[in-house]
């Protein structure tokens, strides 16, 4: 099997490493002075034939050549002013480096012919590329006049009326001028003739060889496509979509490479003429689109196999469009090749309209016939079911009833004589549907490609997933791209839907390429190759960040002698110094230097007085806390009542762990505006307190030992500073005794004092020493029952 595709692949390689090399041997390299006097003539030509508009019309098509022509020399004058621009900067800055020559002082003479010579390119580059420029700007405006022409033409064409089909005149005058047509056909038929003679019957083999070839290999790779999709792709829509997908590529590429194959072959050892190398040209474009609109139905529909359906269609609905695709592509292909061909030969106007109208009535009858067998299609499956339908979308209903509106406009407008308008109609309808479609197959691969990746990474994750960053951060990647696709795709959907209105798809095309010269916003040139350069260096700055702060928190400042949290604090401080680096590269990517940033700023600076003064007082404040270190990550503090541990200082709040363990977020505001106790700021020990009642009588030395010998055989209480019990008092509760000691951590203290507190109780016990008893608390008792009244 894999053979079988690599053959296939190496054929496809070859036939279009041909054409791609006759392409290449037509187009020589040409000097710019001759570039720029071949743009002026044609610039010249496009003019006087524009100022001749009111004497001589020009119809759509010729309109369309004459703005291809503009829009040529447009390309070539912009190519030369590229390739003339460092050129031209070179020779200024090596005659600014010979500096400007010594009133009095005589030159050497080798110094003075270089710079007479450098004077005098400098002079003819110049020159050239005012020139270019010259001739791009008046390309571009004769290009724009001749697309506003087209417009209108286009337009005022669409309310034309002519002789209806149904009326005797139309028919009368198409007899009347079909012998002339035909006459006109017969220059290219002989060419045609001429050329299969003359091609030698080696040729000739080779050619069919090669298209039976291709022809076998598409058969072949179809199957292989279906084998492959099963073993190597997980079920899923992902398979139903690759598989429909590559279907519609094999159906798109075939026909055209037998095209081309054929146009290979006529013009191996011959001398093609432009007439017939023009029709052969146009008739490959004609073949992939046929081939296209046949995979993209076939691809969507594909009758009985209803497991491999991507849209919701059923069955008996797919099976009974089986042969719409195939007849939607004849119709279209065949329409589009004689509108074509007319155009070649410059047809009669009659004949011209009589193709119109066969194709717009072929489209509606075609169009007519699938929208009715769907409807009979539909209306029988729901008779089989038991239960009571559901009803159809609101929105599927209103696309049915439009579509039934149009075709019944396009129609009366063909048998009414308005051939533009009904043409127009059912052309656009189609156009539609095709955009639509391919839309569908397009972002729904887009999606279940994403989707695919997503379960893939969960399954090599090893659990859910959800614990580890570098999951999280490559599923919002692979989410973030598969939204902004799918938004490119649509937008494309729209541009293209819009095509039909007076420019065309190529129109939109030549649009798109001229996007690199960039949308200037005031003083800035945005082009979508800075912008892209800008993301990725946007991209790039950040990862060599977010490198560098790991390793600098992982690596480098642990052999350092600064504690935990000053640790974190640099590296934070890094990041952020590291992501405004970051961010300054990216603008200066785009185009916007740092001082429009500042102008930026400043003018920002309003609403930030107004609407952001606590978040940037807070922002503030976080810098503050990371570069003093009132407070850092690790300390016990006590703010406003709230005591626990920092876990983490952002840029606007810092977060404090409790004591039960939930979290309390603090603006960094309060830490500099207000008093904040911080028990480890400058010592982490902890002090353990233990205070202690005992009668009058008791013998003071015997308790003092006791409790220091309880704090001294505590492992957690240090030696260092010792323990010590104190007589804190005498009063009228007895003697009161205080014990301090001294442990690792605050977090310890309160642990500590309550293994202590047992451990003395215990021996106070045992050696009969009792504790004054509490004062007594007097509690009254209260009947549950209500008392009787009286």
């Amino acid at each position: 099997m894999k053979k079988i595709l690599l053959s296939g692949l190496l054929c496809l390689c070859m036939v279009f490493t041909l054409a791609i090399a006759q392409a290449a041997d037509t187009d020589p390299k040409i000097e710019p002075e001759k570039v720029l006097d071949t743009a002026r003539v044609q610039m010249d030509t496009v003019r006087k034939k524009l100022e001749a508009l009111s004497d001589k019309p020009l119809d759509d098509a010729q309109l369309a050549d004459l703005r291809g022509t503009a829009l040529k020399a447009q390309a070539q004058v912009e190519a030369v002013a590229s390739d003339i621009d460092p050129q031209l900067a070179g020779v200024k800055a090596r005659l600014a480096e010979l500096g400007t020559p010594t009133e009095g002082t005589p030159e050497t003479p080798d110094v003075a012919e270089q710079r007479k010579e450098l004077t005098k390119n400098t002079s003819t580059l110049d020159a050239q590329m005012k020139l270019a420029r010259l001739i791009a700007v008046e390309a571009g405006q004769a290009s724009e006049q001749i697309l506003k022409l087209r417009r209108t033409q286009f337009q005022a064409q669409l309310g034309r009326r002519t002789s209806s089909i149904a009326a005797p005149t139309f028919w009368n005058d198409l007899l009347a001028e079909w012998p002339q047509d035909l006459g006109r056909l017969e220059p290219l038929r002989e060419q045609l003739t001429t050329l299969f003679r003359t091609t030698p019957a080696g040729i000739h083999a080779i050619a069919l060889v090669a298209i039976l070839l291709i022809i076998g290999l598409r058969i072949r790779a179809g199957r292989a496509l279906i084998q492959m999709s099963i073993t190597r792709v997980a079920p899923g829509r992902l398979r139903r979509s690759l598989h429909a997908s590559v279907r519609v590529l094999l159906a798109t590429a075939t026909p055209g490479l037998v095209i081309g194959a054929l146009y290979l072959g006529l013009s191996a050892n011959n001398d093609i003429p432009d007439p017939v190398k023009s029709f052969l040209n146009q008739a490959i474009g004609i073949a992939c689109f046929a081939g296209f609109v046949t995979g993209l139905g076939n691809g969507l529909l594909l009758p009985g196999r209803p497991t491999w359906r991507l849209p919701p269609i059923s069955d008996a609905v797919a099976s009974s469009l089986r042969w719409f695709p195939l007849a939607l592509a004849i119709v279209l292909s065949i329409g589009w090749a004689a509108q074509r061909l007319a155009i070649l030969v410059n047809a009669s106007l009659v004949a011209t309209v009589a193709l119109d109208y066969i194709t717009a009535l072929a489209l509606c009858i075609t169009l007519g016939l699938a929208m009715q067998r769907i409807y009979s299609a539909t209306r029988l499956a729901l008779d089989d079911e038991p239960q009571a339908p559901a009803p159809s979308p609101l929105w599927l209903s209103l696309s049915r009833g439009a579509m039934w509106i149009a075709l019944a406009a396009s129609i009366v407008c063909l048998l009414s004589g308005y051939v533009a308008l009904g043409s127009f109609i059912i052309k656009q309808l189609v156009w539609i549907g095709l955009v639509l479609g391919s839309t569908y197959l397009i972002t729904g691969l887009v999606d279940d490609t994403c989707a695919s990746l997503l379960a893939s990474a969960k399954r090599n994750s090893g659990d859910d997933g959800h614990s580890r960053p570098w999951f999280r951060a490559r599923s919002q990647a692979t989410v973030l791209i598969s939204g902004v696709l799918r938004l490119l795709l649509v937008l494309f959907a729209l541009m293209l839907l819009l095509s039909p209105f007076g420019g065309g798809p190529g129109e939109w095309l030549r649009q798109i390429d001229h996007l690199h010269a960039g949308i200037a916003i005031g003083e800035v040139q945005i082009r979508p190759i800075s912008v892209l350069t800008a993301i990725l260096v946007l991209l790039l700055s950040f990862g060599a960040v977010k490198l560098l702060q790991r390793w600098l928190a992982d690596q480098y400042l642990p052999t350092t002698s600064l504690d935990s949290g000053m640790r974190l604090s640099t590296a934070t401080l890094f990041g952020y110094a590291g992501y405004v680096v970051a961010i300054a590269l990216s603008l200066s990517a785009v185009g916007i230097s740092l001082d429009r940033v500042a102008w930026i700023a400043s003018a920002l600076s309003v609403g930030i007085g107004f609407g952001l003064q606590a978040v940037v007082q807070n922002f503030i404040s976080g810098l503050i806390l990371l570069a003093e270190q009132p407070v850092k990550v690790g300390d016990w503090v006590s703010l406003g009542g709230i005591e626990g541990d920092i876990r983490r200082i952002n840029v606007r709040a810092t977060e404090i762990q409790m004591g039960d363990r939930s979290t309390v977020i603090v603006p960094n505001s309060e830490f500099i505006t207000k008093v904040v106790r911080n028990v480890t700021h400058a010592n982490p020990l902890g002090r353990v307190q233990i205070k202690l009642a005992l009668p009058v009588d008791t013998h003071a030395d015997q308790v003092h030992d006791l409790m220091l010998l309880a704090f001294q055989e505590n492992a957690e209480v240090l030696d260092e500073p010792q323990p010590d019990v104190m007589l804190d008092g005498v009063d009228a509760t007895g003697l009161i005794f205080n014990a301090t000691g001294y442990v690792g951590s605050p977090r310890s203290a309160y642990r500590v004092r309550s293994a202590l507190l047992f451990e003395i109780l215990k021996r106070l016990r045992e050696a009969d020493l009792p504790l004054v008893n509490p004062p007594t608390m007097v509690l009254k008792e209260v009947d549950p029952q209500p008392r009787p009244a009286g």
